[in-house]
This record gives structure tokens, sequence and C-alpha cells, in this order.
């Protein structure tokens, strides 16, 4: 199997720029959401997506965000991946004409298999909890309601940390995970030891599914 992308989101910080990087992170979140505690201006996700090395990703979080807002963002980050996470239309999603996420916010009666058709440009479908607001909410949904048959690859987000992203890896076998609060000290402050123990949590996990398996193709009738 691909191992499990790692994204580490809302990041306000140099070091935990840095931290995130030196853990083996695929990529980071900057959330350029004025009511978040996590947001940043598009001229300080430039700055801080600018420390990134390369094959490392920045992602630009929006939520809402008018068609100005977002432009101004890819100009201070030309190549960063979006992510939408409000209630943005298939048609704003792809207007920018950059790869994009489009998040969806899990509860009873969510109708993921239509959401996701409604789509189909984007590169994933972000799984997160169904909070009041938009994100960061910390909160784990309840992972049953993801069908098996999810027609666009999948990031697992919502609540995770390195006490429970092992089991969210077994069980739901995601393209990628996203973590925020899950490895902070305090909003938007993160913790580099936090970040090391998920990034090193997400490669058991990728460990344990690699043996599992190898021993099914090798005993297929067992």
């Amino acid at each position: 199997m691909s191992r499990t992308r790692i994204k580490i989101c809302g990041l306000t910080r140099e070091e935990d720029v840095d931290a995130a990087v030196e853990a083996g992170a695929d990529a980071i979140g900057l959330v350029l959401y004025k009511p978040s505690p996590r947001y940043i201006t598009p001229q300080r996700a430039r700055e801080l997506a600018q420390r990134l090395p390369p094959f490392i990703t920045p992602v630009c979080l929006f939520v809402n965000a008018t068609p100005d807002e977002v432009q101004r963002a890819v100009e201070a980050v030309p190549n960063a991946t979006l992510q939408f996470h409000g209630d943005e239309t298939p048609e704003a999603c792809a207007a920018p004409a950059r790869p994009f996420l489009k998040a969806a916010r899990i509860g009873p009666g969510f109708d993921l298999l239509d959401f996701a058709s409604r789509f189909p440009a984007a590169q994933a479908i972000l799984l997160d909890a169904f909070v009041d607001g938009y994100g960061g909410g910390g909160k784990v949904f309840d992972w049953s309601l993801i069908p098996a048959d999810v027609p666009a690859p999948v990031v697992l987000s919502g609540g995770l940390s390195p006490a429970n992203v092992i089991d969210g890896v077994l069980r739901i076998r995601p393209w990628a995970v996203d973590v925020s609060s899950g490895v902070e000290a305090g909003k938007g402050i993160k913790d580099a030891l936090l970040i090391r123990r998920f990034c090193d949590a997400v490669r058991q996990a990728d460990a344990q599914l690699a043996q599992a398996d190898a021993a099914a193709a090798a005993n297929p009738d067992s």
C-alpha cells in the first residue's frame, strides 16, 4: 500500500514549520480565515511557506472567502494547494485553477458519496467533524459513517492526536491524515514533541498495515 501522507495544520510560527519538516510531514496548513485563532495573513503565509524544502506542500485554508481573498493568497503562495472548508460551490473551488481539497463536515445523515460526486475536481475530500462554526473543533466524528467506496482520496481529520491516529489509519486507510489541535500546546502554538509523536504513530500504523497485507497475500485462502 501507499504510505499515509501527513498534514500538520494551523501553523503560525517558524519553529513549528521547522518541527513539522523535521518530523517528516508532507504538507503544512496555513489558515487564512480571520475568525480562527490560527489565522495568518497572506504575507505571513508567504514567509512560512518559504521555509519549506522541496516536495513539502503548503496548503492555504479558506472558509467562504471572496475570490479576491483567494487570489491574494495564491499570489502570495503560488505553489500552494487550496483547502476549502466552508460552503463553497464546486465552481468556486475550481475558479482559481489550483489543486484543491474540499472539506466535508461529517454528521448523522450526511451523504458523503453525494458530496464527493459534486466535487470531482477535488484532489481529495477532507473529512472533519460537524461542529458549530467551521473546523478547529478538535472533535472526533463517528468513523463508521464513512462509506467504503468514496470516489476520491480521503484525508482523515477531526480530533486526531498521537493517541488515536493509529486506530484511524488502521480502520479507515485514508490517503492522508490532518492534525491541528492534537499537536498543540495552545491554539496556534504547536508542540514539537507532539508533532514528532504523531508522525511516528502514522508510520507505525503504516507498518502494521504493510505486515497485514503481506500476510494476506501470502495466505490468500486463510
